[in-house]
């Protein structure tokens, strides 16, 4: 199949596009990643609620020991969520497609809220547990087909832009949860559950005009055969005076869905010998992104913060900058999408975080002895931050859409959120005892693990920027002996 055309490479919005893409984007990753950020700074209070409860149901008081460890299960039982609704996200996105799992996501985001923010007058841990694993199937759905969705809907120029719009979501998501859950918002003894309920006013304004949404046109031509369907829907998109690229969208999904075998069940993409490459790449850059120590910095880097020698108001301020920071280098994400190499921006990034994680170690562990390394560990902090978003941040999200074709493409992004979700899930419980026994060397896994994603980046991804997923395939055909370019 041919490449496009120049002047196809045109980035085309429309005004159905951009709704489509701002819409699902605010209600789907935006609600993702604020159910992650809410949850620390009010932890103290709903803990003491937790405590509290127990005792008026149950006649019970924990131990300071239990209480630790049923708050641990009010926080992970949100990614075991994660992980089985990015498992569950390849056979719902070829079910029922990829506009009803945003639906779908919307009720399970509903449904959570309700026991979020009656959970407190009905005095029920239960329903606050239940609530925290619902949202983690929704946002496990959100992060398994969301990108797969708004890839499949935007033409060829904007594929990539589009395709990092998951990741700028769930990055502002998780700073407007930090915002509204600390102390002068909702994040008091009294509001906690309002801060937990608050993302459902972007749940209303985004899903109300859901009907107008459009199904994936590839969806509906490869998966359901369903010819008269996808064209409706490719003209509704590309908008009036687009024949000849409806024309060439057509033609390359025809091309896709009569190729000789359109692998699309687990066991298939699992078994099929010309997929192992490409999943192996998407898991491991889904779970490389989570190992290469962003969430572990995140959910500690208060205490770190304290350690380099601020306050525990001060730190809890450079916590909230250091996000503000990861936000708005996303918001760069888009356009280096729109104009950079992908192997390019990975390379880079996986390097000069591996750098950055370094001299954290480094200078944390010499931290008494110079004075200076205080504001030397702030500064690779911010560092690492910065160059996250220019390619470990974004690319994980979307890599799988522009790896695999239309049929294998829902497993691919479904097992890589699950890849996801599980190194997630293995940081957040082993991060703190392995602070304590390694001090500052915990940092230097998560060197080794961006100098790892950077050398499978060279070696074995080939370059996907402007390229159809056609085309891409045969270059990583032959597993491990495949010669990228």
């Amino acid at each position: 199949m041919g490449r496009t055309n120049p002047q196809d490479k045109k980035p085309k919005w429309t005004y159905l596009l951009l709704l489509v893409s701002l819409a699902t984007t605010f209600g789907g990753a935006v609600s993702t990643g604020y159910c992650i950020g809410v949850i620390n700074a009010p932890s103290k209070l709903m803990k003491v609620w937790c405590n509290q409860t127990l005792h008026d149901t149950y006649g019970s008081n924990l131990s300071e020991s239990g209480l630790d460890l049923l708050w641990s299960c009010v926080v992970s039982v949100f990614l075991v969520g994660g992980a089985i609704g990015s498992l569950g996200g390849a056979g719902a996105a070829n079910k029922f497609g990829r506009k009803a799992c945003f639906l779908i996501c919307g009720a399970l985001f509903t449904i959570g809220a309700v026991l979020f923010f009656f959970c407190r007058a009905a005095g029920s841990v239960e329903m606050l547990i239940i609530g925290r694993f619902i949202v983690g199937l929704a946002s496990g759905l959100v992060t398994a087909t969301l990108p797969m969705y708004l890839s499949e809907v935007a033409p060829m120029a904007l594929r990539g832009t589009l395709g990092v719009f998951c990741a700028v979501g769930v990055t502002g998501g998780v700073v407007v949860g930090q915002v509204c859950s600390l102390g002068d918002a909702f994040g008091t003894e009294d509001l906690w559950h309002y801060a937990l309920t608050a993302y459902m006013g972007l749940i209303l304004i985004c899903y109300l005009p859901s009907y107008l949404y459009p199904e994936s046109p590839k969806f509906l031509y490869i998966v359901k055969g369903n010819h008269a369907a996808a064209r409706r829907e490719l003209q509704r998109l590309r908008g009036e005076n687009s024949e000849d690229l409806i024309a060439q969208e057509i033609a390359e999904m025809e091309a896709e869905a009569n190729a000789k075998v359109q692998t699309s069940s687990f066991c298939d993409v699992l078994r099929d010998p010309r997929l192992t490459l490409p999943l192996i790449i998407v898991c491991c850059f889904h779970g490389g992104q989570q190992l290469s120590g962003i969430n572990a910095i995140f959910y500690y880097s208060v205490s770190i913060f304290e350690k380099a020698g601020l306050s525990t108001v001060n730190a809890q301020w450079a916590n909230l900058g250091a996000g503000c920071l990861n936000l708005c280098i996303s918001l760069l994400g888009p356009w280096l999408m729109a104009y950079c190499k992908r192997r390019t921006l990975m390379m880079f990034s996986c390097a000069l975080c591996s750098v950055f994680l370094f001299t954290i170690a480094f200078v944390l562990y010499y931290i008494d002895f110079v004075s200076w390394f205080a504001i030397a560990c702030i500064f690779c902090i911010m560092g690492y931050i910065f160059f996250y978003q220019f390619g470990l941040g974004p690319i994980p999200y979307f890599i799988g859409a522009e790896l695999f074709e239309v049929a294998p493409r829902s497993v691919a992004m479904s097992m890589g959120s699950l890849s996801s979700w599980t190194c997630n899930f293995i940081i957040g419980i082993s991060f703190p005892s392995l602070q304590n026994a390694w001090g500052a060397f915990v940092f230097l896994p998560f060197s080794i693990t961006c100098v790892l994603l950077c050398l499978l980046t060279k070696f074995y991804l080939p370059e996907t920027h402007g390229r159809d997923p056609s085309e891409v395939a045969p270059l990583v055909s032959k597993g491990f002996r495949s010669k990228v370019k």
